[in-house]
């Protein structure tokens, strides 16, 4: 790929929308597609080229939309050679751990897809037992974000801290009153508050119905050693081959994403100096330059990409 150390990062949910297959349709690598789609018990490629907006919103179908783009998007990457010769690590954001544990070697894509699969429906039916919301908070220091979470989950309800993305944005998670209770009070602390289109109160305790589920598919899914370190969203840290991925995937779910540490355990331990976003949308090369504006941050979220990227091959 080039001289530099280069580190791969994945998407997670709430990058989908309608249509998002249809610029890998032409490419060699969406003969994939139909090889996952019977591992997900999905019809994939209807849902990656005729399903609604409001459809995807739906927590299991918005994952395996969303990892089996990025798998495409990366297996055309691989098959053009543009990742020779090779990373030096990866991360995936939430959802898109699985997608680096796949790219890793650690697990098959078709064993991704099905704990991806079963991880989506394990979420949505936690989600629909008890109703929760998710607010990005931007323009606030983490510290205050904190406090102020603390503050609402003591007067108002159950309020926690989902995401840690960069300086200034940072994700909470809880009831929708609480939730309610944050926007309005986020003013106090600078921040301005977006609700998260979700469908529950993610990466917090109200997941922990859904660990039994994806602790099942877990026992049928086959972990190899890593071919490059990948990093854990729930503890920022390098796992290669003594990665103990069922209990982190276990943790990932009702855990803080710790994406601003992620990333910084690539630039920094790693010594990654250009991170390349593969899969659908941009979210995580804005978040990135907010985090490591030194490093150079690459976006391939369609074929068109691909060919930018074959440009600064050295």
């Amino acid at each position: 790929m080039s001289d530099l150390p280069v580190g791969l990062v994945f998407p997670g949910q709430g990058t989908q929308k309608q249509g998002m297959g249809e610029p890998w349709r032409e490419t060699p690598s969406w003969a994939l597609v139909a090889r996952m789609s019977e591992a997900a018990g999905e019809d994939l490629e209807d849902l990656l080229l005729r399903t609604s907006a409001e459809r995807l919103r739906r927590t299991d179908l918005a994952q395996l939309a969303v990892f089996t783009v990025s798998l495409v998007a990366h297996a055309e990457a691989e098959r053009r050679g543009l990742l020779e010769p090779g990373p030096t690590a990866c991360a995936g954001h939430s959802l898109g751990e699985y997608t680096a544990l796949a790219c890793a070697g650690v697990l098959t894509p078709l064993d991704a897809i099905a704990l991806v699969a079963a991880r989506g429906r394990a979420m949505r039916a936690a989600a629909e037992a008890r109703p929760g919301a998710m607010y990005a908070l931007v323009g606030a220091p983490f510290a205050e974000v904190e406090e102020l979470t603390r503050q609402v989950r003591e007067s108002v309800g159950d309020a926690w801290i989902a995401n840690v993305n960069a300086p200034g944005q940072t994700v909470v998670s809880g009831s929708p009153e609480a939730m309610a209770g944050i926007a309005e009070r986020s003013r106090s602390i600078g921040a301005k508050a977006f609700a998260l289109q979700t469908g529950g109160a993610f990466h917090s305790p109200y997941m922990a119905p859904a660990i039994e589920e994806l602790g099942m598919a877990l026992q049928n899914a086959a972990f190899t050693g890593a071919r490059f370190p990948v990093v854990a969203n729930v503890d920022a840290t390098v796992h290669a081959d003594d990665g103990d991925w069922s209990g982190l995937a276990v943790r990932q779910l009702i855990a803080p994403v710790l994406w601003e540490r992620c990333v910084g355990t690539l630039t920094g331990a790693l010594g990654c100096r250009r991170l390349v976003e593969i899969g659908p949308g941009r979210t995580l090369a804005g978040l990135i330059r907010r985090i490591a504006p030194d490093v150079e941050v690459w976006s391939v979220d369609c074929p068109a990409a691909l060919d930018a990227l074959s440009g600064v091959r050295t």
